[in-house]
């Protein structure tokens, strides 16, 4: 038996989210029906509010309300380290930790060479104009690392060196509470390389 039309173009809807399935999207759907009138139109609006209010930050491209966002407007924070991430879901990440007081730049996906994805598709020259005054001594390449990421790290790292600025990787290795029989060989390599001292 198919959905009755309405029905069907709201899971279709749905299916266009990244990781959402069939059936999930069809859950999702059923729930979107079992909503008030009320709560449906505050889903609704709640929706077309974050993408009429929310853009991308003039200066380091992550999500804001206002021109500058929170981070990049906040005076405290220490503008000679840039901290490069893949999207603003990463910077949100990192400000959980609450130990990292420099600022972001976000690039908006990583190089993907058989996606079509090159450099002119990310944010690489706002990154490079921030660059420009001298004002940043490092940047710190925070790209995931896969194969995406570890190539958009080389490239930046090609890039920005000749400029005289420093650039560093984020260290990867076996998580908190892991188990090293259950690392894979790449996670143990990259734990040896980040090794530090104890005291």
């Amino acid at each position: 038996m198919e959905y009755i039309l309405p029905l069907q173009r709201l899971i279709e809807q749905f299916r266009h989210l990244p990781g959402i399935g069939a059936k999930t999207a069809a859950r999702m759907a059923f729930s979107v029906l079992e909503l008030t009138d009320e709560e449906a139109r505050e889903f609704a609006d709640a929706v077309i509010g974050a993408k009429e209010n929310i853009h991308k930050c003039k200066c380091c491209c992550n999500f804001s309300e206002e021109e500058l966002c929170p981070v990049c407007s906040d005076a405290d924070r220490d503008p000679s380290v840039i901290c490069v991430v893949e999207d603003a879901r990463d910077v949100f990440a990192f400000e959980k930790v609450r130990e990292y007081k420099g600022l972001y730049h976000v690039l908006g996906g990583c190089l993907s060479p058989l996606n079509g994805v090159g450099p002119e598709a990310l944010n690489m020259k706002q990154l490079l104009d921030r660059l420009a005054d001298g004002t940043v001594a490092e940047v710190i390449v925070a790209t995931n690392p896969t194969v995406e990421g570890e190539a958009t790290a080389m490239y930046l790292a090609r890039l920005i060196t000749p400029i005289g600025v420093k650039v560093t990787r984020l260290a990867y290795g076996v998580p908190v509470g892991g188990d090293l029989e259950y690392a894979d060989e790449v996670t143990l390599h990259r734990a040896i390389e980040g090794r530090r001292n104890i005291i």
